[in-house]
């Protein structure tokens, strides 16, 4: 996992002597983690294959530093898009950080065109059904599962979708369905049929990408849908409701 690689190398930055780690994750974020250590004074080498060495030192020291853009909400938003089956320019990504997911949106028949650091799709009003397998990156992340999943609820056909990273991730399943998708799981494979409109529902977000998934399902189900436990959601995309209503979509929390 990405998370248990970024702690054992924070806890290694300044440990005596050097630590090598095994079997690492390989994701953008580790190497970017690297780059901005090191630009504080660590000794890092080997980030984005697996197997990393650290030197440790005895401090590290300020610095400014740009993070990467975050490749999950670049992929949420163009699923967005395509769900919505309309353009939409997106800034500041790297589509080399998300080639597995372009891939899947040109397979299902969206136009995608990469310039520097932009991203532009181009929804058609008729999607192809696609089989999906996540996989360690550089595969199919596991975080885009359940966002392509609504989206196939929405496409002509038969879409079989594996999860092979995750145990239990299908819990948003049975959210969609209470808005009228046809998902059917069993193990670590969803069959999902899709249908020709979803309804609006109150439905509950059990985890991050999950309640992402139901926000895509609603913008394009007919009537209001409320989505309950939003906390999941909002801890994972920044600023997320002035984005979604700068694209037009009529969304508001409800305080209680």
């Amino acid at each position: 996992m990405s998370g248990a690689t970024e702690n054992a190398i924070l806890a290694s930055c300044l440990a005596e002597g050097t630590t090598i780690i095994n079997n690492v994750a390989r994701e953008p974020e580790i190497i970017d983690l690297q780059n901005f250590l090191n630009r504080m004074g660590a000794k890092i080498k080997g980030a984005g294959t697996s197997n990393i060495i650290i030197e440790g030192v005895k401090s590290l020291k300020d610095v400014s530093y740009n993070i990467m853009p975050d490749r999950i909400e670049t992929g949420t938003f163009l699923c967005l898009a395509a769900i919505n089956r309309t353009s939409l320019l997106i800034k500041n990504a790297d589509a080399n950080h998300i080639t597995p997911i372009i891939d899947k949106l040109e397979e299902m028949g969206c136009n995608i065109k990469v310039e520097k650091n932009e991203i532009e799709i181009n929804a058609p009003k008729k999607l192809k059904a696609v089989d999906i397998k996540t996989m360690p990156y550089p595969g199919f992340p596991t975080d885009m599962q359940s966002i392509f999943v609504s989206l196939l609820t929405t496409v002509k056909g038969t879409s079989v979708v594996v999860e092979n990273i995750f145990e239990n991730r299908y819990r948003f399943a049975q959210e969609l369905i209470r808005m009228g998708a046809k998902i059917t799981v069993e193990g670590k494979t969803a069959v999902v049929k899709g249908v020709k409109k979803l309804y609006g529902a109150n439905v509950k977000a059990t985890d991050l990408r999950g309640g992402a998934s139901l926000v895509l399902a609603g913008s394009v189900a007919k009537g209001t849908t409320t989505i309950e436990n939003i906390e999941y959601i909002l801890r994972g995309y920044e600023n997320f409701l002035i984005k979604l209503k700068k694209l037009g979509l009529d969304i508001k929390v409800i305080k209680g």
